[in-house]
Order: structure tokens, then C-alpha cells, then sequence
């Protein structure tokens, strides 16, 4: 079944919203940089009606890679956690390498490719081929994979590649 439309406007595509609390626009400045094909579409200001201060940013919407964003700048109450996270599927190892280091920047690792940038959003760094090896059908070679991977930070895919073998 096809959503309604009449009477209501019809989005395309479903956009992820980033609560910050002052940081939305330094934030989408920083990913449009990180991912190719990204922009900031627009930035709304906060007006003399508040309830922050006139002229302060209160929503940057954006696009990384296509897909659309918001950020909204509004307030402390809210914090990043690990339930949400978005990821990034890499063909290579230098793909891996280039998002981890891009985003780990002044950021933290984590287990199992995923980390969290310095705006405290979560991200998972996924390699195609240790997806492969993880699923792979003969079982005793998807559990070695699966034992390398669990043990890893930032993706090596030749280590799993090497322990499934």
C-alpha cells in the first residue's frame, strides 16, 4: 500500500535527523568533507521568537553522498548513543582506512569497526569482504573470520581474510 498524499506534502526519502546542541553546522561542515558528493543545502536561523538567541543556527540540512540530513542545533538535553548509528560500506581496505582515520579524528575507537566521531555520533565501518567471510557457507571458516573480526577495532581485512583461510 502506497503512503497518503492528499493534503500532505510527500518526502522521498526518509532524512536522519542529528540533535546537537551548538555544534549542527561545524558538524555538517566536517562530513561534507569526509564523504564525496556532499553539500550543505541550506541553514535556518533561529529568529527573535528564540528560544535560543537571534541569528544563532538552528537547523543545517545537507546531503552526504546523496543522502539528505538535518542538524539541528537544540540544546544540551540530548546525547548521542551506540543505538543509532549509520554505516559506511567499503569495497577495500583503503576505503576502511580512509573513513576510520577521517572519522576517529578526535573521536574513539570501538570493537568491530565501529567508533564515534568527535560530534559523538556512532558510525560502523563495514568492509564487503569480511561480510562475505563472516557469511561465508563453509561454517569453521565464517567462525574463524568471525573470531579475527571480533577482535579488531578498525577493520583488517587481509587478518580475516588470513584467519579464515
Amino acid at each position: 500500500m502506497d503512503p497518503p498524499t492528499k493534503g500532505r506534502v510527500t518526502m522521498s526519502k526518509i532524512t536522519p535527523c542529528l540533535w546537537f546542541d551548538t555544534e549542527g553546522e561545524a558538524a555538517a561542515n566536517f562530513y561534507t568533507t569526509v564523504f564525496k558528493n556532499s553539500r550543505i543545502t541550506d541553514i535556518a536561523r533561529y529568529g527573535e521568537a528564540g528560544p535560543r538567541e537571534a541569528g544563532t543556527v538552528m537547523v543545517v540540512s545537507f546531503e552526504l553522498d546523496g543522502q539528505p540530513f538535518t542538524a539541528l542545533n537544540g540544546g544540551p538535553e540530548f546525547k548521542f548513543n551506540e543505538a543509532v548509528s549509520f554505516q559506511i560500506p567499503c569495497d577495500s581496505q583503503a576505503d576502511v582506512d580512509y573513513y576510520w582515520d577521517r572519522l576517529t579524528e578526535g573521536g574513539e575507537e570501538s570493537v568491530c569497526g565501529w567508533l564515534k566521531d568527535k560530534f559523538g555520533v556512532s558510525w560502523q565501518i563495514v568492509a564487503s569482504e569480511i561480510i562475505e567471510l563472516i557469511s561465508d557457507p563453509d561454517a569453521e571458516k565464517a567462525k574463524r573470520a568471525m573470531a579475527a573480526m571480533m577482535s579488531q577495532r578498525k577493520p583488517d581485512v587481509a587478518e580475516v581474510r588470513a584467519a579464515a583461510s
